[in-house]
């Protein structure tokens, strides 16, 4: 049966499980405002923690800044070989609305903000969470460079991005991570991740589970799932540690039951031509 690495060093230290937890969504509706249980979502985060989840990504627009505090109040002081990601660079204006803002002050604000709210000194990964339009790269990034070298960011790393923005971004400052969307379904950023692949950054997929006729029932998803006794998720999962040794899943739920059947996916082994039959479906 098929295996793959179980762990990858962000930056070539932060040694992390490649399978994270997402906490977009211990948030409120629209990832807006508080959760309707707040202790119910530092159980989730503790209960990840508890599984063998040390790598955990949110950004301070998540709430904004709710999901930073929670996971500050539920799990500071942290333990030594848990990474927390952040993102800054988006702002919230209501439920679901976001807009960019890449200016150097703003970001530098953020990210004290994200060092009170997370309970740290340093903070481990830090992503610009989009490229401003009206900002140049350079300036965003230089002044994240300015703050790594003042030993409050660890590494940085970039989200929703096209390979020739990476390149730019590497020339200000060293890359680590990319964080676009990608599931089995999405692959338009096949490129990136073989870019990834390529420097050895670390390839961070939102929405990583699969949608669309690849996961109704009665498709092939859905068959391979019943025949491992998994669910569509669990193999949407378990085919991204498969296929990339850089990609590191964040699946995010606000249930203790459904961390406890994504974690799972880690465990879920199908043969190299069982994968090659699902990939074939989905391109075709």
């Amino acid at each position: 049966m098929s295996d793959f690495a179980k762990t990858f060093k962000l930056g070539g230290d932060l040694e992390v499980n490649r399978l994270g937890f997402g906490a977009m969504r211990i948030v409120g509706d629209g990832v807006w405002g508080e959760p309707k249980d707040a202790e119910n979502s530092k159980r989730v985060l503790r209960r990840a923690v508890e599984l063998g989840v040390n790598f955990i990504d949110t950004a301070d627009a998540y709430g904004p800044d709710v999901s930073e505090r929670l996971i500050g109040e539920a799990l500071a002081p942290y333990s030594k070989d848990l990474v927390i990601a952040t993102k800054g660079g988006l702002t919230r204006q209501g439920p679901v609305k976001w807009a960019p803002v890449g200016r150097a002050e703003y970001l530098v604000q953020q990210v004290e903000m994200s060092l009170r709210l997370l309970q740290q000194e340093t903070l481990d990964l830090w992503q610009l969470h989009r490229i401003d339009p009206k900002t140049p790269v350079e300036e965003s990034l230089g002044a994240m460079k300015t703050m790594q070298q003042q030993g409050k960011i660890r590494h940085i790393g970039l989200s929703e991005v096209k390979v020739p923005e990476i390149e730019q971004a590497r020339k200000v400052v060293d890359i680590v991570s990319v964080q676009n969307k990608y599931n089995l379904s999405d692959r338009a950023h096949e490129d990136v991740l073989e870019y990834c692949e390529k420097h050895g950054i670390a390839f961070i997929p939102w929405f990583p589970v699969a949608a669309g006729k690849l996961a109704k029932p009665g498709g092939v998803l859905d068959v391979a799932a019943r025949k491992h006794d998994a669910t569509v998720s669990q193999l949407s999962l378990a085919w991204l540690l498969h296929h990339s040794p850089v990609i590191l899943p964040i699946p995010g739920t606000s249930s203790v039951a459904h961390l406890e059947e994504n974690v799972k996916a880690a465990e879920v082994r199908l043969s190299d031509t069982e994968w090659a039959e699902i990939e074939a479906a989905a391109t075709s």
